[in-house]
């Protein structure tokens, strides 16, 4: 028997046009089913709690929360969006839509993450603060830490590093922990220490959210779901273990989730990911998100400057002087390091 030639590019390209087109025509069947105009109320206020696929949880000004149908001229919708709706004076039996999504209003701010296969993909929107959740257990890493800052820092997006499970701090662990906690601060950033589990600074971190949008971010396992709760313990999020096998935490959220607190203040759990890509952003941009060295970039002897070896580097003159830490300027170096490879491992992505 003959081995089955494959597929050409164009085929490739000709299936995934077909394919596409198919969905097209579904979605076009969708919006014939879509509740009509003569059976939607007035045009009103309302903020998206969460998304799922061509439908979202939208919550009014009057606090009645509606799964609602998404306009096809919409691009784009995230929990956090500020949108316009028209809910139903009649709602279809069975159908469980009680409304349509007819506009978004412009983002305040956004929070990406860019995707190997979707290209760069919106997270959430319209929120103030990010406060990284990193712990005790899995182990404490700056690696993480950082890569969410250069991400809020390209954001535009207020950082807060919140530590959490300090009760497992011990004299094994306490003095190179508390050690890099101190650098952040000393570089400007706001620093926490919490521990879900005793309740302990779960008050300093309740009063950081009044009157703010905030999203959690870090590795899965740190405990974010765990400090959600007890901040407001009414959420019940789920709650995962650290596996026994990789000490790494087991993921729990699959969908953003916009809470609000009865103290004031929202929330968006969001999906948790153990690392925060960064290969849409430029070198000298990674560099620019490192808030300590803004002041010698660009002050290198060459213009091309790698920031390696590189005889006049402004950034390895400063390292040496003490301005700028041996643990952040290796952090950088990683993060740089690490952009190519993945841009590579997207370019050459198997095809479907």
């Amino acid at each position: 028997m003959s081995k089955k030639k494959p597929l050409s590019k164009g085929q490739l390209r000709r299936m995934r046009a077909n394919q596409n087109k198919r969905l097209s025509r579904k979605e076009a069947n969708a919006d014939n089913q879509e509740i009509q105009d003569n059976l939607l109320g007035p045009e009103q206020a309302g903020v998206v709690i969460s998304r799922f696929g061509q439908h979202a949880d939208i919550e009014t000004e009057y606090g009645t929360i509606t799964r609602c149908n998404i306009r096809r001229n919409i691009s784009s919708i995230v929990t956090g969006d500020k949108v316009i709706v028209r809910l139903a004076t009649e709602v279809q039996a069975g159908s469980g839509i009680g409304g349509v999504v007819e506009a978004v209003h412009p983002r305040t701010s956004s929070l990406t993450r860019p995707d190997l296969y979707d290209g760069v993909k919106i997270i959430a929107a319209n929120i103030d603060q990010i406060l990284i959740v990193s712990s005790v257990l899995p182990s404490f890493t700056t690696q993480i830490i950082d890569r969410y800052l250069v991400a809020c820092e390209d954001t535009d997006i207020q950082p807060i590093i919140i530590l959490n499970k300090m009760d497992l701090l011990d004299d094994d662990n306490r003095e190179e922990i508390e050690q890099a906690l101190s650098r952040y601060e000393q570089i400007g950033y706001q620093v926490f220490q919490v521990s879900s589990h005793t309740g302990e600074g779960v008050a300093a971190i309740k009063a950081l959210l009044n009157d703010k949008v905030s999203i959690f971010a870090g590795q899965s396992g740190v405990g974010k779901s765990s400090l959600i709760n007890a901040l407001m313990p009414d959420a019940e999020l789920l709650v995962g273990d650290i596996s026994d096998n990789s000490g790494l935490g087991q993921h729990t959220t699959t969908t953003a989730k916009l809470l609000h607190l009865q103290s004031g203040g929202d929330i968006i759990d969001s999906p948790g990911v153990r690392e925060f890509a960064l290969w849409h952003l430029p070198a000298d941009r990674v560099g620019w998100c490192f808030i300590e060295f803004r002041e010698y970039i660009g002050m290198c002897k060459f213009r091309d400057c790698k920031h390696g070896d590189d005889p006049g580097c402004a950034l390895q003159e400063a390292l040496a002087e003490g301005k700028i830490t041996q643990d952040r300027f290796a952090n950088y170096q990683r993060i740089i390091a690490s952009l190519d490879e993945s841009r590579h491992a997207r370019y050459f992505r198997p095809q479907e």
